[in-house]
C-alpha cells in the first residue's frame, strides 16, 4: 500500500477536489444568473428583479454552501471529526435553506413552480408544515443511525447524496416560515409554534451523544485526533452543536417573529383606536 493515501487520509489539510459540489453551486449561480435576466423580460419596466437584500441572501447562501461542503470541512466531517460534521449539517439544514428561499422572488418562484400545475400541487403537499416536518426529522434522524453513519464516512457518494436528500428537505421543512410565495406560509403565531416544535426534536440524538459515555460511531474512533480531540470530546461537542447552536438559532427567529407581531398588533390596535375616534 503506497504511503501517499495514507498520509493524505491521516492529514485534515491534505487537498482533496469535489467537483460535484462545484458543480452544485455553479447551477445554483447558473440559476441566478438566468432569473437575473429573464426577470428583466417578465417584469413591468421599472420593477427590481431582485431587492438588495435578496441580492445579498443568495450571495451569503451561495459562500455559506461553498465553504461547507467543499474542502476542508467536508473531508475533516468525513473523516475526522464529527463535530465539523455537525456544524456541516447545521449550515446546510438550518442557515443555506432559509436563506436561498429569502433570496427567492416571489415572481421567480411562481415562474418555476408554474402556479396551479403539478409541480405547485406537488411542492404545496411536500411544504405542508406537518408533511415537510415529519420527513425532515425523519431524515435527520437517520442520519444518526451508526449504519448511516459509517456508509457516508467510507463512501463519499453516499455522503453527497445523503447530504442532498438532506438539503432538500430542510428546503421544505422552512417553507411554512419562509416561502417566497406568501399563501404557502403559516400565520406569525403558526410560524412560532412550528418551530418551537422543530426546535424539539433534536434533543433526543444531541442528549444521546452528549453524554454516551462510550464512543457512538466507532468509524470516528480510528486513533487519529486532529488538533488532540478526543473521539468522546469530539462526539459531546457534536451534541453540544446540535442542541445549542440549532436549538437557540430557532428560538432567536421565534423571538424576532414574536417581536414583530407583537409590534403589528399593537400597530393595527392603535389604528383601529383611531379610527373609532374619528367617527
Amino acid at each position: 500500500m503506497s504511503v501517499v493515501p495514507m498520509l493524505a487520509n491521516a492529514s485534515p489539510w491534505a487537498f482533496q477536489a469535489h467537483p460535484e459540489v462545484w458543480f452544485l453551486v455553479l447551477a445554483i449561480v447558473g440559476l441566478g444568473w438566468w432569473a437575473s435576466h429573464i426577470g428583466t423580460r417578465v417584469l413591468p419596466v421599472g420593477v427590481p428583479v431582485a431587492t438588495p437584500f435578496q441580492k445579498r441572501a443568495f450571495g451569503l447562501a451561495v459562500v455559506m454552501l461553498l465553504l461547507s461542503a467543499d474542502w476542508p470541512v467536508h473531508d475533516i466531517a468525513e473523516e475526522h471529526l464529527y463535530s465539523v460534521h455537525m456544524l456541516q449539517h447545521m449550515s446546510i439544514t438550518m442557515f443555506v435553506p432559509p436563506l436561498f428561499l429569502l433570496a427567492t422572488p416571489a415572481w421567480l418562484a411562481r415562474l418555476v413552480i408554474l402556479e396551479g400545475g403539478v409541480s405547485s400541487r406537488v411542492l404545496r403537499r411536500m411544504s405542508n408544515p406537518v408533511v415537510a416536518g415529519v420527513l425532515f426529522n425523519a431524515l435527520v434522524a437517520l442520519t444518526h443511525w451508526n449504519g448511516v453513519v459509517r456508509l457516508s464516512a467510507e463512501n463519499g457518494a453516499f455522503h453527497y447524496m445523503a447530504h442532498l436528500a438532506i438539503f432538500t428537505s430542510a428546503l421544505m421543512m422552512w417553507m411554512p416560515v419562509v416561502s417566497p410565495i406568501r399563501e404557502h406560509r403559516l400565520g406569525p403565531p403558526g410560524q412560532m409554534l412550528y418551530l418551537f416544535l422543530m426546535s424539539l426534536i433534536p434533543t433526543i440524538p444531541a442528549g444521546w451523544l452528549t453524554f454516551a459515555e462510550g464512543a457512538v460511531y466507532r468509524v470516528y474512533d480510528d486513533g487519529f485526533e486532529p488538533w488532540g480531540i478526543g473521539v468522546i470530546s469530539d462526539q459531546q461537542a457534536a451534541g453540544a452543536i446540535m442542541k445549542v447552536l440549532g436549538g437557540f438559532f430557532l428560538w432567536g427567529v421565534i423571538v424576532v417573529k414574536f417581536a414583530r407581531f407583537a409590534a403589528s398588533e399593537r400597530s393595527d390596535r392603535s389604528q383601529r383606536l383611531y379610527d373609532q375616534d374619528r367617527t
